[in-house]
């Protein structure tokens, strides 16, 4: 009798398949669960695959005596509380890379689009304001020849200063741990303390996870630290950044833009962000592919099935997040 699993978001036909190869499959085809519905569905099964954004907690998880793994469909699970999952033995995985040149692509877009103000012009050409030449009304800044600041230097953020050595760019980058020699000259990449690497960057991007350590990491005295013709971006987690704090910077032009795709309370938006001419917003869509997502899914199916030892990886998942589980 094949072990059940339970799909939370619809997948790709054929990751879906493959499943279907190992477990009696149900899937979501509904809005998305509350934590009640969860918990209820997740009642009787062995594992599960779910979505970057929804809750696991201890309410979730609390008394599924059959659950032996959550795999997340995302590199970020900060969705998931980790520590409930390895108190219930409950194997967790998440689904680092298959996003990052995709995401890094974005990035590059998203900071052309900011420094060069090129949504403030399309809003300003749609809106029938166009007459004559633009003349210096949308002068913007130059990615060339500038300093770069990647703060928190994963595989996102190897990417794009990859990508950058063609802006003849300066790339100074700070990780929690430095990385290997060969890594920083193919990058091009020089360490920085996080302080110095604010002073010096004419763009900082964050890139590293969200953790309750790394919650509000850029806030008022680190703003205040950058120089007012830098500009900010980010592409990991919302809450990496006091998005108040950021609104009054951009307001009184202590800082001269930035470009977010993520945000602490998404969908919502802090209002002090809505309407800047020096911002540029979008709705989470950094690893909006089709490439990019099915890689994501195929990775959160390989962790499942290997986490239920099933498979030619039976019994090593290849990225959990808990691994003091497996060693129990």
């Amino acid at each position: 009798m094949k072990q059940k699993i339970l799909i939370t978001r619809p997948l790709f036909p054929d990751v879906v398949d493959r499943l279907r190869e190992y477990f009696d499959v149900t899937i979501n085809e509904g809005p998305r669960y509350n934590s009640v519905e969860l918990h209820e569905a997740l009642r009787g099964m062995s594992g599960a695959i779910v979505a970057g954004g929804e809750k696991i907690d201890a309410q979730v998880v609390q008394g599924l005596q059959e659950l032996k793994a959550i795999c997340v469909s995302a590199a970020g699970y900060n969705n998931v509380d980790v520590a409930a999952l390895t108190t219930a033995g409950i194997i967790g995985t998440n689904s680092p890379g298959p996003a990052d040149e995709t995401v890094a692509d974005f990035t590059l877009g998203l900071m052309i689009a900011t420094a060069r103000r090129i949504v403030e012009a399309a809003h300003w050409v749609e809106q029938g304001q166009w007459k004559g030449q633009a003349g210096s009304r949308y002068f913007g800044a130059n990615l060339c020849d500038k300093t770069l600041g990647i703060i928190g230097m994963g595989g996102i953020g190897r990417a794009v200063a990859r990508r950058v050595i063609g802006f003849r760019m300066t790339v100074l980058y700070h990780n929690r741990r430095r990385l290997e020699p060969s890594v920083e000259a193919e990058c091009r990449a020089v360490f920085r303390t996080r302080e110095a690497l604010l002073r010096e960057a004419d763009f900082v991007l964050l890139g590293m996870p969200m953790t309750p350590e790394n919650y509000h990491l850029i806030g008022a005295a680190e703003l205040a630290l950058m120089r007012p013709s830098a500009m900010l971006f980010n592409i990991a987690r919302g809450g990496l950044i006091d998005e108040e704090a950021l609104a009054l910077a951009l307001q009184e032009k202590r800082l001269a833009g930035a470009g977010l795709d993520v945000f602490e309370g998404e969908p919502v938006i802090h209002p002090g962000l809505m309407g800047l001419p020096n911002v540029v917003l979008t709705p989470h869509i950094a690893g909006g592919t089709a490439e990019a997502q099915h890689g994501l899914a195929a990775l959160a199916a390989d962790n499942l099935i290997a986490a239920l030892g099933l498979g030619p990886q039976a019994g090593r998942p290849p990225s959990v997040f808990n691994p003091e589980v497996m060693k129990r």
